[in-house]
């Protein structure tokens, strides 16, 4: 039975008993007095009236409620704080990836400049020793050697070679063998590799000579070396 239907029960229990109470009254000669009734149904039933320990366990239901909502939206605040700080950091590296990047393009771009820029101005060189005249001293194609080889130490090692095998003389030809040139290639013809006035322009006997020691040995050091321990390269 439900707390309102045990109401109604007893207001009308009330009644009833306030009904014969009445009767009882005027039966027994009570001279005409009214019997007192009591307001059973106007009262407030105890059942309705939570207990002590019902109350702190409603309170502490709802203390637990509010805590759990609480702690939830703080998680949630901090996995949003997380997030943002993550996807921060990877936008940043992605940026510092970037910029590397192209700091590194911007700097593979100036060497290729720079080199290229030097290349051009070693052929540029190469085409003034070209058009040197000819007819030349052997000091004066001791410095072209010089010019051309750059590297100093190279050219004294390009130099002992050059020396022994035609005394800086650019003309010079081996009866025996038919070996012509500053480097006395055989067949001289060889030098045509450099150009079509090998038997003439000694700049184009001294380029040959040395793409030869370099080719062959590495470097007009590597071919002196070799030259000392054979007296031929």
């Amino acid at each position: 039975m439900t707390r309102i239907s045990v109401r109604g029960v007893a207001v009308a229990s009330a009644t009833v008993v306030t009904a014969v109470g009445a009767v009882a009254g005027v039966a027994s000669g009570s001279e005409g007095k009214t019997a007192q009734t009591v307001d059973v149904a106007g009262s407030t039933l105890l059942a309705d009236v939570p207990s002590g320990a019902q109350a702190q366990t409603i309170s502490d239901h709802f203390s637990e409620q509010a805590s759990a909502q609480q702690a939830s939206a703080d998680a949630a605040a901090k996995k949003a704080a997380e997030e943002a700080a993550r996807q921060k950091a990877a936008a940043d590296a992605q940026a510092k990836a970037d910029a590397e990047k192209a700091a590194k393009a911007a700097e593979d771009k100036r060497v290729a400049d720079e080199a290229a820029a030097n290349r051009a101005k070693a052929r540029s060189a190469m085409t003034a020793v070209d058009a040197t005249a000819v007819s030349v001293s052997p000091g004066s194609v001791q410095a072209l050697a010089q010019q051309i080889i750059g590297d100093d130490s190279q050219f004294q090692c390009f130099s002992q070679i050059v020396k022994r095998e035609s005394g800086w003389n650019y003309t010079a030809t081996n009866a025996g063998s038919g070996a012509y040139g500053l480097v006395q290639a055989l067949p001289g013809s060889k030098m045509a590799t450099a150009g079509a006035d090998w038997r003439t322009n000694p700049a184009t006997q001294i380029k040959w000579g040395l793409g030869y020691m370099n080719t062959r040995y590495g470097s007009p050091c590597g071919a002196w070396s070799f030259w000392q321990s054979h007296h031929w390269y």
